[in-house]
């Protein structure tokens, strides 16, 4: 029978050899018995330590490369949770990590400060959106009634794959003293609004679009149209006249009174 290697000795086994080796070492110690004990408990220190597991990570680390997007995600989720749900300037790093379930070191690791992890949502979450929704315009150049229906369509679409949306954009972009329209006004600035307003005014210039709306607030009322509704859809669910509306509905009623106002709309022949 052969036996086992020192690389398949078991970390007990090897504990107890070096602990035997130490107090065989201890016979050539100095003579007195506290030198001897001091040896051997030296030797025995030595041999635990060589057996002990690693050190555990620190708390708030990612634990691996493939779990650190995931973690990430989740802390970015629950700002966005928690900034719809009591805003921007009452969150704190402490709370977002709490609603994510991970420490206050692991929201660290990822953000120092909440100005950073806003600036991470604006460029991660909310530009693909704005994007998806700011192209309906160009789209359309030459076709109001389209371009509308395509941005009306695309708002309640965003909205609904990102319950956060409306709430939030009531809270942070619409509403006086918004965090987000300030941040995203100092970064971005109005160069995209005033381009959708041109774009209104050439169309009535064309005598595409009735003259009488005022541009700047064509944008404003869509959002109270589309966003408004969806943002504010808990406190009517449980109205029975309302409860039955679905996001089409709320789509179909906004370019319905933007394209046809309150006339019964005529079909052209």
């Amino acid at each position: 029978m052969t036996t086992a290697s020192s690389d398949q000795r078991t970390p007990k086994a090897g504990a107890a050899g070096a602990k035997k080796k130490a107090e065989r070492a201890a016979g050539s110690a100095p003579a007195s018995k506290a030198a001897q004990a001091a040896h051997v408990a030296t030797a025995a220190a030595t041999a635990d330590a060589a057996t002990a597991p690693l050190a555990a990570r620190r708390p708030g680390r990612p634990t691996g490369s493939a779990r650190g997007p995931e973690q990430r995600a989740r802390l970015l989720d629950a700002a966005l949770t928690l900034f719809a749900r009591q805003g921007i300037v009452d969150t704190t790093l402490g709370a977002i990590a709490r609603e994510a379930g991970f420490t206050p070191a692991m929201v660290h690791y990822y953000f120092k400060t909440r100005d950073q992890l806003l600036d991470v949502l604006i460029d991660e979450r909310f530009l693909p959106l704005r994007a998806a929704i700011g192209g309906a315009f160009e789209a359309n150049p030459d076709d109001p009634v389209a371009a509308i229906t395509q941005l009306a369509r695309g708002m309640v679409a965003v909205a609904v794959e990102n319950p956060w949306f409306p709430p939030l954009w009531v809270r942070e972009v619409i509403s006086e003293g918004g965090l987000l329209r300030q941040r995203m006004h100092e970064r971005f600035g109005h160069t995209h609004h005033k381009a959708s307003l041109a774009r209104i005014e050439q169309w009535q210039k064309e005598g595409r679009v009735n003259a009488d709306l005022e541009p700047s607030l064509v944008f404003l009322t869509l959002l109270g149209l589309t966003i408004l509704p969806l943002a504010t859809s808990k406190m009517w669910r449980n109205d029975p006249v309302r409860r039955s509306l679905t996001p089409d509905d709320i789509a179909r009623h906004a370019v319905a009174l933007l394209v046809h106002g309150l006339a019964p709309h005529r079909e052209t022949r």
